[in-house]
């Protein structure tokens, strides 16, 4: 078994601690009404992407997600939240190090032994959820289910979707799709694009991710025979049709979006066994941009 396939069935577990200790967190995670925004890179942005929509739609306050490296520094905030598995990817720090004494920061992380420790204002660690794969799967959705928790979105029946999701087998032919497209709509865009990230990274696929309602407008001309289209929650009026009429095929989102991503992740490691590749070896990437001065 590989450091991803491992790290990924552990997720239910994860997720369950971390719901458990959002109360101890409250202080440093954003109160009701605060103007927030949610930063990371990679993975980290996409769960940032999640999490700012869910606080919307919570009615928490306005919420902007963004890559550390595109943060507006001329906006007002009153809290920042930095995701940051390693705690040491540059752009993240060098954000941080910018808001200092200007704007209250809380850094989510993995590792309490980085530089991400001194340089945001609060720090919450997720320890037991680190992972040895430079593909990230436990640590991003662990920290995403952190929040949720926080906006009282988090329920056992996320778990169970979770355990579902590990237990039931990938759709018949799927893995030997040719592309893959990831569709969501408000907080589950995020998730979309996560699932294209995650093939890429793992099997090298061809993927792509659009809000749900985007599909129709160019996107869908790439459907056709081989080709998979999977939404995360419920999909717009007659879209899954559309989809099947052009020869590709559909992958409803059945369980919770959360709990997709699951099934999204285990499909990229499949494919990259048929392809013959390590997932845990994932072309040109590290567990950490760190750049050099």
């Amino acid at each position: 078994m590989t450091y991803v396939e491992d790290e990924l069935t552990s997720q239910p577990e994860c997720w369950t601690r971390a719901a458990a200790e959002a109360a101890r967190h409250t202080s440093a995670l954003p109160a009701a009404g605060e103007r927030v925004a949610i930063v990371g890179c990679g993975t980290s942005y996409f769960m940032a992407q999640s999490a700012a929509a869910l606080r919307e739609e919570a009615g928490q306050g306005e919420t902007d997600a963004f890559a550390a490296s595109e943060f507006p520094r001329g906006r007002a905030y009153d809290r920042v939240v930095a995701l940051t598995r390693s705690g040491t990817t540059t752009e993240v720090l060098e954000l941080l190090a910018g808001l200092k004494g200007r704007t209250r920061t809380v850094a989510l992380t993995a590792d309490p032994r980085t530089p991400v420790m001194s340089a945001a204002d609060d720090v919450v660690v997720l320890d037991f959820a680190d992972e040895r794969s430079v593909v990230q799967t436990r640590f991003a959705t662990t920290a995403l289910t952190l929040l949720r928790a926080h906006l009282g979105l988090h329920t056992d029946a996320v778990v169970a979707d979770a355990r579902a999701a590990l237990a039931a087998e990938l759709p018949e032919g799927l893995v030997g799709s040719t592309q893959f497209t990831f569709l969501g709509r408000g907080w589950t865009v995020g998730l979309a694009n996560e699932a294209g990230l995650k093939m890429r990274e793992a099997s090298l696929s061809w993927t792509e991710a659009y809000p749900a309602m985007e599909y129709r407008h160019g996107p869908i001309s790439i459907s056709t025979g081989g080709t998979a289209t999977w939404m995360f929650g419920e999909a717009p009026d007659g879209l899954a049709d559309q989809v099947r009429e052009t020869g590709a095929r559909w992958v409803p989102g059945d369980l919770d979006p959360l709990a997709e991503l699951v099934r999204a992740q285990r499909l990229a490691v499949a494919v990259a066994a048929a392809r013959g590749l390590d997932p845990d070896r994932p072309r040109h990437l590290t567990r950490s941009v760190i750049l050099a001065p």
